[in-house]
């Protein structure tokens, strides 16, 4: 009588099978289930203010007199440029209609979406870091014609291009400036 070795093909195949099934999940479904979708409420188009309009991050993007970031414009800055709809039917004819009626008109705020919000344990001053590009830290959006979605994990609510800590630690190191808690953790 022969006698089976303890290994035991069928298991191993079932096991292995189990694996790539588990990977599969990790890799392509639970992204999809940990991050929501979100659009910012006007299609905007950086690139064509940028190219066509001759203006800059900072035009929209200000410091407040204390050096704090302001975030994005209020709806009467758009609206010194959008005070009037286009009556066009071009995509970026009908944004602008969008803003003027929906927000600019009525003084509406408009609700935009922020893809690097910081966690409320960092404390983080773009003034400090006025001497980098935008892009260094940032997405290119600057050059964009179309907003990216936001993907906002559901669990935390950040943004999954928040920019992480080990990042922030290498630029620290790399240009010589303290990675002690204390610099950006109040």
């Amino acid at each position: 009588m022969e006698r089976k070795s303890g290994f035991d093909t069928g298991a191993l195949a079932f096991l292995f099978l189990g694996l790539l099934f588990g990977l599969g999940f990790g890799w392509f479904v639970f992204p999809q289930l940990l991050y929501s979708e979100v659009r910012q409420p006007i299609p905007f188009n950086h690139k064509t203010h940028i190219e066509n309009a001759g203006m800059s991050c900072e035009d929209c993007h200000k410091f407040r007199d204390d050096g704090s970031f302001a975030g994005y414009p209020d709806t009467a800055q758009c609206g010194e440029c959008h005070a009037d709809t286009t009556g066009g039917d071009t995509p970026g004819e009908k944004a602008i209609d969008k803003l003027v009626t929906e927000y600019v008109q009525p003084g509406k705020e408009v609700e935009w979406q922020t893809y690097q919000y910081q966690p409320d344990n960092v404390f983080f001053t773009h003034s400090a870091h006025q001497a980098f590009e935008c892009t260094q830290c940032h997405p290119d959006i600057g050059n964009s014609a179309t907003a990216p979605v936001l993907y906002r994990d559901r669990l935390t609510g950040y943004s999954k291009t928040t920019m992480k800590m080990d990042r922030c630690e290498r630029c620290h190191a790399e240009n010589g400036v303290s990675n002690a808690c204390y610099v950006c953790h109040k």
